[in-house]
C-alpha cells in the first residue's frame, strides 16, 4: 500500500452525480471510456456514486487495485453484476464460478496451459496463420477484425479441443457477436435478470446457436477422446467423491474457453494493426527486426527471445487498448480502501483503460511507443499499473497462450504484408466484456 495510510472514515469519496433511477449507467453506456477517464481525472484515486444496483467505487490507483485483486482477493467476488452480464452465455465456467467450484474447475483445466503444452501449440499457430494468408491478395481490402476473429477461433479450437471447426466458425462468431452487442444494452444492467428484455432474448438465441456446436464437440470427444485436448481432460476428471463432470459443466467450460481464448487475442491483433498503420516508424522497426531474425522463414517458439521489439509492440498495444477494459468485484466482508470503509453490496470498478493511460506511470501516455518497455521502466512501474490479464489468483489462465499467439501471428503477417488503413476509418470501441470495435477495421494489404 501507499506509505501513508489515510485514517478510516465512514464518509464516501466524492464522485459524479447520476440521473434518477438509472444513476450513471446511461452516462457510462453513452461514452464508457470518456466516463471512466473523466471520473478518474476529476475525483482522483477513488470515486463513489450510487447506481440502481447500489453503491459503486471506482479505483484508479495501482495500490488500491492490488489490495482488491491480490492482497485481499479472498474477500472479493465477481458479484451479481458480472454474473448477470456474462452468466447467461458462459454459465459456471472459470470466468464466472467462485470459491471451491472455481478452484476445482481451474485445477482441471490448468494442464492445458502448462508451459510444455503451450510450446507445442506454437507451430499450430503459425501454420494456421500461413494458411489464412493464402487467401490474401495483394492490393485487396480486408476486414481485419473479422479475419483475426476467424483465425484465433480456429486456433483455439484446434489447440484446446483437438478439432477443426471450419464449418462452424460463422455460427460461433455470429453467436458471440450478438451476445457482445446485446450485453451493451442499458436494461441489461438496470432491470432484474428475470425481465425478458429484447437484449436478453437475443442472448438466449445466441446461446442456443452456440450450444448446438458445443454439445456436438463434447459428444465427438466423448466418443473419441485424446490425451491432450481440454474436453478429454475434463471427461477424465472426477471430484474427490468420484462424481464425473456433468455435460452442463463441460459445456460451460468449453464456451468460456472459446470466448476468452480467441476474443481477446483477436482484439489485441486487430488494434495492434490499427496502431501500426497510424505509426509507420514503429512498423518499420518491427519489420526490420523480423527480417533480421527470421530472414523470410516462419517464426518458431525458439525465435521469440530474439523478437524483443515484437513483444514490446504487443505489450504497448495492450497498454493503450487493453482487450478487457475493466474489471468488477464485490466485497464479501467489510474492507477499508484508501481510508474509506467499503461494505458488502458495493460494486468495485477497476479500469485497465484508465490506469494504463495515467501520466503518473507513463510518459506521454497516449502515444504508441513500444520502446518505452525497457527493463528499467518495468522495474520502476507499480505492480498494478499494467494488468491486461488482471492479477492475483483470478489472473487469466491463458495469458501465456495469448502472448505466444499474438507474437507469432503478428510476426507471420508483418514479414509478408504491410497493412494500410482505409482513409476515413474511425475507431469506436464498445465497452462490454471486451473492448470490441463497433465497426469493422478495413485495411488494404500490400505484399512486401
Amino acid at each position: 500500500m501507499s506509505s501513508e495510510t489515510p485514517p478510516t472514515t465512514d464518509e464516501h469519496p466524492s464522485g459524479p452525480d447520476g440521473l434518477p433511477l438509472v444513476g450513471n449507467q446511461l452516462a457510462f453506456l453513452r461514452d464508457p471510456y470518456g466516463f471512466m477517464t473523466s471520473t478518474a481525472h476529476e475525483y482522483g484515486d477513488i470515486a463513489y456514486w450510487e447506481d440502481p444496483g447500489g453503491p459503486v467505487y471506482q479505483l484508479n490507483h495501482p495500490d488500491y487495485i492490488e489490495q482488491v485483486l491480490v492482497q485481499n482477493n479472498q474477500n472479493y467476488v465477481k458479484g451479481d453484476r458480472f454474473q448477470n452480464v456474462l452468466g447467461p452465455i458462459t454459465g459456471e465456467g472459470i470466468l464466472n464460478s467462485e470459491g471451491a467450484v472455481w478452484r476445482r474447475n481451474r485445477h482441471r483445466i490448468q494442464p492445458a496451459f502448462h508451459p510444455d503444452r503451450i510450446q507445442a501449440y506454437a507451430s499450430m499457430m503459425t501454420d494456421a496463420t500461413e494458411h489464412a494468408l493464402e487467401e490474401w491478395i495483394d492490393g485487396e481490402t480486408r476486414l481485419v477484425h473479422e479475419d483475426m476473429m476467424e483465425l484465433t477461433l480456429k486456433i483455439v479450437a484446434r489447440a484446446l479441443f483437438g478439432t477443426d471447426i471450419d464449418e462452424d466458425v460463422d455460427t460461433i462468431g455470429s453467436a458471440l457477436e450478438r451476445f457482445m452487442e446485446a450485453s451493451e444494452s442499458l436494461p441489461q444492467y438496470v432491470l432484474p435478470p428475470s425481465v425478458p428484455t429484447p437484449a436478453r432474448l437475443r442472448i438466449r438465441r445466441a446461446r442456443a446457436d452456440l450450444d448446438e456446436v458445443v454439445y456436438r464437440l463434447i459428444e465427438k470427444r466423448r466418443a473419441d477422446p485424446t490425451d491432450h485436448d481440454v474436453i478429454s481432460m475434463l471427461l477424465e476428471a472426477a471430484d474427490e467423491d468420484g462424481t464425473d463432470v456433468s455435460t452442463e459443466q463441460l459445456r460451460d467450460e468449453v464456451v468460456t474457453l472459446l470466448l476468452a481464448g480467441h476474443e481477446t487475442t483477436a482484439l489485441s491483433l486487430s488494434l495492434t494493426a490499427y496502431l501500426l498503420s497510424k505509426n509507420p516508424a514503429v512498423e518499420t522497426r518491427l519489420v526490420a527486426e523480423l527480417e533480421d531474425v527470421l530472414d523470410g522463414r516462419s517464426p518458431t517458439m525458439d525465435d521469440l527471445g530474439d523478437l524483443s521489439y515484437t513483444e514490446r509492440v504487443v505489450k504497448e498495444s495492450m497498454r493503450l487498448y487493453p482487450p478487457v477494459p475493466g474489471i468488477v468485484r464485490e466485497p464479501v466482508k467489510p474492507d477499508v480502501i484508501g481510508g474509506y470503509r467499503i461494505e458488502p453490496g458495493a460494486t468495485i470498478r477497476i479500469h485497465q483503460w484508465v490506469v494504463h493511460r495515467d501520466p503518473r506511470w507513463y510518459d506521454d501516455p497516449l502515444a504508441f511507443r513500444p520502446e518505452r518497455w525497457t527493463d528499467e521502466m518495468e522495474a520502476n512501474l507499480p505492480k498494478l499499473a499494467y494488468f491486461p490479464f488482471a492479477a492475483g489468483p483470478r489472473r487469466c489462465i491463458g495469458d501465456r497462450f495469448a502472448m505466444l499467439e499474438a507474437r507469432l501471428i503478428l510476426a507471420t503477417i508483418y514479414q509478408r504484408y504491410h497493412l494500410e488503413l482505409v482513409p476515413g476509418t474511425d475507431l469506436d470501441l464498445m465497452a462490454t466484456v471486451t473492448a470490441r470495435p463497433r465497426d469493422e477495421i478495413p485495411m488494404t494489404v500490400h505484399e512486401r
